[in-house]
């Protein structure tokens, strides 16, 4: 008695790999939504965790813009954290 071979369950071809590529108009508008909260602000805005994770993800969020505006607004965000912290 011959049995037909089973079939492949998960299909003969491996699914496509989906990378995320952020919209830098949208990563743009967040990062300068965070700014202003950091400028108009007397005193840091931010509970101290979420200072920390902003001063760790907003570097890493300028690195989907060209490379000046990079530069500027990290430079800024720095400069605002330094305003903040001597409040």
């Amino acid at each position: 008695m011959s049995h037909a071979p089973q079939p492949d369950l998960f299909g003969n071809e491996p699914a496509p790999q989906r990378s995320y590529l952020p919209d830098p108009a949208k990563v743009r508008i967040e990062l300068l939504n965070i700014l202003a909260r950091a400028k108009a602000a007397p005193t840091t805005p931010w509970r101290s965790s979420d200072q920390d994770f902003y001063r760790l993800v907003f570097p890493q969020m300028t690195n989907w813009l060209p490379d000046d505006e990079a530069k500027q607004l990290r430079f800024e965000f720095e400069a605002e954290l330094a305003r903040l912290e001597a409040a």
